[in-house]
């Protein structure tokens, strides 16, 4: 018999040795107390594991909606960041209040100074 790794083929192994056990039950009248016993763990077992099982649906489900609503919150907070920036103008101050970067134009350069130097990659 191969040793079960799973919570399921544990539980089963143990339905088995119960059954085994109350197949011989006189010859094995001493280890009542701990089969009745490995029954309760048993029970405990089953009722555990589908309990588990139900549970990882609900997740897979509560999963599922929350990727939903996150998703349609993304897109209205989009929305909304476009329309603020439409009403104030992108330049606007007020941007600011709503997390947005208000667009302040890039910085010049001086006229003396020469463009930055773009490094290109030598041929070995």
């Amino acid at each position: 018999m191969s040793k079960e790794t799973t919570y399921a083929g544990m539980v089963g192994s143990w339905q088995r040795w119960i059954a085994a056990l109350m197949a011989n039950g006189g010859d094995l009248a001493h280890l009542q107390v701990p089969w009745e016993q490995l029954e309760s763990l048993r029970l405990q077992g089953q009722d555990l594991i589908q309990r588990q099982s139900e549970l990882a649906a609900a997740k897979q489900e509560y999963s599922q909606q929350l990727r939903r609503v996150m998703g349609e919150g993304q897109r209205l907070v989009t929305v909304l960041k476009l329309s603020v920036k439409h009403h104030y103008g992108i330049d606007s101050e007020k941007l600011a209040e709503f997390g947005v970067q208000p667009f302040r134009g890039r910085p010049r350069r001086k006229v003396d100074e020469p463009p930055p130097e773009v490094e290109t990659p030598q041929a070995v």
